[in-house]
């Protein structure tokens, strides 16, 4: 968690930037932070991270191109030493991934007093953002990155409707109502960009839950159709992957390359459906295989199945992102599977 002097300075930086930038990865808890902190003053541009986990050179132009007075980079893993050096601006990074050695930044991460911590970066938006009737927002967030707030009892004292009582993770995130937002918060994230950002653009000016779940709006009516729209094909896809469970500890399934992609939310949900098994799934994409990784303390094993093969991957213990080259996708698996059933 942040300190209040580190929430005093963050709110300080966000108070005086005219024309701020937010690079935000491209999930539940990178939306929910550029919200959380874009809502305060409703000043700058936000951009989401889509095909890559660091902020390197390649993001010169974007940084040309809007001229901000102040970056913010939230929960992205990686950011390089050469991309801070070449923008000279103000960088307020804030992040709950691997912690990073950056020079000439403001790096705010949990995990560089305490290695174990897991404090997704939206519950730390929310305390520099302070405000109760944004709880929906970071709920969403956290709930997105298989995290129970320690302000749900507040949630659920403001939307009984769509959280009763504390519950656990799975049945929070899959059967209670509040599941339904947090997926909308990575559905809104899919499909062609226009709709993207539109869709962005509309939740930053919803006032609550309610205003989607009961299309009390036209935004809200929009957001809500998009949201039915997106999750029928969400839907089918995961029916088509709860066929290929078997007996095996590893729950393999590789879905068509399409535009929508639901390869973590697929990963997600079939591991609370299946909580005894590894689950991996994949699509190829260009050559290679982009997966979701999910199990108890699977990163050990990834990162020796990962031992000369072409690929990379990485991210929390029990949940892992993951590319491999589709010349090495049979080895990987033999790999992993070996470390699986060793462990």
């Amino acid at each position: 968690m942040l300190t209040p002097k580190e929430i005093d300075f963050i709110r300080d930086e966000l108070a005086t930037a005219k024309k701020p930038l937010f690079l935000y990865d491209d999930d539940a808890d990178g939306l929910g932070s550029f919200l959380l902190l874009y809502r305060l003053h409703r000043e700058g541009k936000g951009f989401r991270v889509t095909t890559t986990s660091k902020i390197d050179n390649s993001f010169l132009k974007k940084v040309e191109e809007i001229n901000p007075d102040k970056i913010f980079i939230l929960d992205i893993p990686l950011v390089e030493q050469e991309f801070v050096d070449n923008v000279k601006k103000t960088i307020i990074w804030i992040d709950h991934h691997l912690p990073q050695q950056v020079k000439n930044v403001h790096y705010f991460n949990p995990r560089i007093k305490d290695p174990d911590a897991y404090i997704p970066t939206t519950r730390m938006a929310y305390q520099v953002s302070g405000n109760p009737d944004d709880i929906w927002i970071a709920a969403a967030g956290c709930l997105g990155d298989w995290h129970m707030p320690d302000f749900i009892e507040e949630f659920i004292e403001k939307y009984p409707h769509l959280m009763s009582e504390k519950e656990d993770l799975a049945t929070a995130s899959f059967k209670s109502p509040v599941g339904k937002l947090v997926k909308m918060f990575f559905f809104f994230l899919k499909g062609p960009t226009t709709e993207v950002r539109k869709s962005i653009k509309v939740l930053s000016r919803i006032k609550s839950p309610d205003e989607i779940f009961n299309q009390e709006s036209s935004a809200g009516k929009f957001l809500y159709k998009r949201f039915v729209s997106i999750n029928s094909k969400f839907e089918e896809v995961l029916k088509e992957a709860k066929k290929v469970a078997t007996r095996s500890k590893l729950l393999v399934f590789i879905y068509p390359t399409q535009k929508w992609s639901f390869t973590a939310n697929l990963s997600n949900e079939l591991r609370s459906l299946y909580p005894q098994k590894v689950v991996l799934i994949a699509r190829n994409k260009n050559g290679e295989m982009k997966c979701s990784l999910r199990g108890e303390n699977i990163l050990p094993a990834l990162n020796n199945a990962l031992i000369g093969i072409r690929g990379s991957g990485g991210g929390h213990p029990n949940a892992c992102g993951v590319t491999v080259k589709e010349e090495d996708w049979d080895r990987f698996l033999k790999n992993l599977k070996r470390e699986i059933q060793s462990s």
